[in-house]
């Protein structure tokens, strides 16, 4: 072969490679793609659904999330919350105003579609109805060393500088990389209509309801003309979960209410040793069991992974040869850890001390406040668990006793 035919071999044959596959389109991956493409790198971004499509999930968009969305992104909100109602299994109900918006609303089906968007404008290309069989990093598949090849449930091999795994809990990226979860918990919920006099009563308010089982709890949010209804508990009493949301249900006076939408889903907590890379792969949000174990808040975890792992995957991309891309994917796993492992840390502290002591919590937030100040500045953003409990040395010492017991 002449030179020049060389070339043009080797030119056809980097052009069908992707400098970075995403595999799921969730506000994590959508992230990833996002950041990947504004770096300039040909970006795939596979998703196995139709978008848009429903996710159970509050939709709860914090400080964190907001100020972690594309520069000039529209959020979709359905309402702007600048109330709570606090309740212990339904006592003891006592309701905390701001004057300053504490979080917005939005459906996920909307919000997600309108991530994907912003990644494609920004370069990436999307493909729905693609669902991942495996990856490979060695093999017939997979032409070099630089080179991943992810193979499509058709038989499909879609060749790429490096991978990012954003495809759920209970995706096979996740499990390629060998992501070890040592938290898991049940989530139920239903999408509800309401008439117009019952959406006005929660307009701009929100309840969250302290469970009967350790660990667990309930929350009203509205959208609109429709209430979010949902429950949480560790996995194990499916039964008694269920329970709790027909009763909370019934309590709020809402059980004469047809659904749309009835949902559950596992979520899924990253044990400390649980590993964010392998080769040229990396994961992030779900997949990376990365959300927050006392409240399982996800939506600003998978925002925040995601675009580290899309800029992260830029870099393995780019790297010659394994030495340089494992020291690529340790700096990721480091920029993780060193941020949202914190707040996970505190947090499971923090759940620890409230599956104890609800009681306490409870009457915390609702009769101290500084605590609720505390709870606002959260949800704004100005502030996360981790920063309150460096900044408190009464928080500190709170948490230490409980971590004794």
């Amino acid at each position: 072969m002449s030179s020049e035919n060389a070339d043009a071999g080797h030119e056809h044959e980097e052009s069908s490679v992707w400098d970075v596959v995403v595999v799921g389109a969730g506000p994590a991956g959508a992230s990833a793609a996002y950041a990947a493409a504004v770096a300039g790198r040909r970006v795939l971004l596979l998703e196995k659904a139709e978008l848009p499509r429903y996710k159970t999930c509050g939709g709860g968009i914090i400080g964190y999330s907001r100020d972690s969305l594309p520069p000039g992104f529209e959020l979709p909100l359905q309402d702007r919350i600048h109330a709570v109602t606090f309740s212990l299994n339904g006592r003891l109900a006592r309701t905390r105003r701001s004057r300053r918006m504490l979080f917005g609303l939005i459906n996920r089906p909307e919000f997600d579609a309108g991530l994907v968007q912003e990644a494609q404008k920004a370069g990436a290309e999307l493909r729905t109805g693609a669902t991942v069989s495996r990856v490979e990093q060695h093999g017939a598949a997979v032409p070099d060393r630089r080179t991943v090849a992810v193979v499509l449930s058709g038989g499909e091999t879609v060749l790429a500088r490096a991978v990012v795994g954003a495809d759920g809990s209970a995706g096979r990226i996740g499990a390629h990389v060998g992501v070890k979860l040592d938290q898991v918990d049940l989530g139920l919920e239903a999408e509800i209509p309401v008439p117009q006099t019952v959406a006005e009563d929660w307009a701009g308010r929100v309840l969250i309801d302290w469970g009967p089982m350790p660990g667990s709890y309930g929350w009203v949010f509205p959208k609109g003309d429709t209430l979010t209804v949902g429950v949480i508990s560790a996995r194990g009493d499916g039964g008694g979960t269920k329970r709790y949301l027909e009763d909370f249900v019934a309590r709020l006076g809402l059980a004469g209410f047809e659904p749309k939408i009835s949902s559950g889903h596992l979520t899924r907590c990253r044990s400390d040793d649980s590993p964010l890379s392998r080769g040229r792969v990396l994961v992030c949000g779900d997949a990376a069991g990365l959300l927050e174990p006392w409240t399982r808040e996800g939506i600003s975890f998978a925002l925040r992974s995601g675009r580290l792992a899309g800029e992260w995957a830029v870099r393995v991309a780019e790297s010659h040869d394994a030495v340089d891309a494992r020291r690529q994917a340790l700096n990721y796993a480091f920029a993780i850890k060193a941020g949202l492992g914190v707040e996970m840390s505190v947090g499971r502290r923090m759940l620890k001390l409230f599956e104890r002591r609800p009681g306490v919590l409870h009457a915390v937030l609702t009769g101290f406040r500084p605590a609720w100040n505390a709870f606002a500045g959260i949800t704004r953003g100005t502030t996360s668990l981790a920063e309150l409990v460096r900044s408190h040395p009464l928080a500190q010492r709170a948490l230490s006793v409980m971590d004794r017991k």
